[in-house]
């Protein structure tokens, strides 16, 4: 890890933050994956040698904690590690406000979906299992269905149909759904602007109020909250 030679601490922190894909990685784990095969889903254009030199670089410089509990690796963020919530959050909100134009090679429906599964607010669902099915426009034909499922305190998306009763279907761009996702655009504002209902127009069953399927910020920002 090669220095920058000056006191100042912004230049010592970023010895350790500016490598490639570090800061990812900080995102992954606050948001909540202690796996590595979690964090790769995380990052899929990462290499798993990669992710293994960075995870061993936070490891050692106090960041990160690795366990093994009943036979796996777990990684998490110490103390230390956990103050870095407030930059990843400051910085995906700077990013939404002043970088917010996205290329096609910004988008990916694996990494959109995972994102979707674990940081849903499970809370704010029913209890009863609901699933939510997403049509993606302009996507091949083997990424462009998916399958959001919540039951009681878990969440699960799938690319097949797992043959549960169909709450509501979506049916919109990848762009569009990322953007919404982003906290770019609002669920209703796109509406208007032509997310289309499929089936009918998602419903929570015991509840009198449209099903939002999820926003949040940027990946980072806001972890509790649409």
């Amino acid at each position: 890890m090669s220095g920058y030679g000056q006191f100042c601490p912004v230049a010592k922190a970023m010895e350790l933050l500016d490598e490639r894909w570090t800061m990812l990685v900080v995102r992954e784990l606050l948001a909540g994956s202690g796996h590595f095969n979690d964090l790769r889903r995380g990052v899929p254009k990462m290499s798993p040698a990669l992710l293994s030199k960075r995870l061993k670089s936070l490891t050692r410089a106090g960041v990160v904690e690795r366990e093994e509990i009943d036979g796996r690796t777990t990684y998490s963020l110490t103390e230390c590690g956990k103050e870095l919530a407030d930059v990843v959050e400051a910085l995906g909100a700077w990013g939404v406000r002043w970088i917010g134009e996205l290329g096609e090679e910004d988008l990916d429906p694996h990494l959109l979906m995972w994102d979707m599964r674990r940081t849903i607010p499970i809370e704010a669902w029913p209890r009863a299992r609901t699933t939510l099915a997403f049509h993606l426009d302009g996507v091949v034909p083997r990424a462009s269905r998916w399958w959001l499922v919540v039951s009681g305190s878990e969440a699960d998306v799938c690319d097949f149909d797992p043959g549960f009763e169909v709450a509501g279907t979506i049916q919109t761009s990848l762009h569009t759904l990322t953007r919404i996702w982003r906290g770019d655009v609002s669920w209703s504002h796109a509406q208007r602007d032509g997310v289309r209902p499929g089936r009918r127009a998602p419903q929570h069953r015991d509840l009198d109020r449209p099903v939002d399927p999820g926003r949040r910020a940027a990946p980072g920002v806001s972890y509790s909250s649409w």
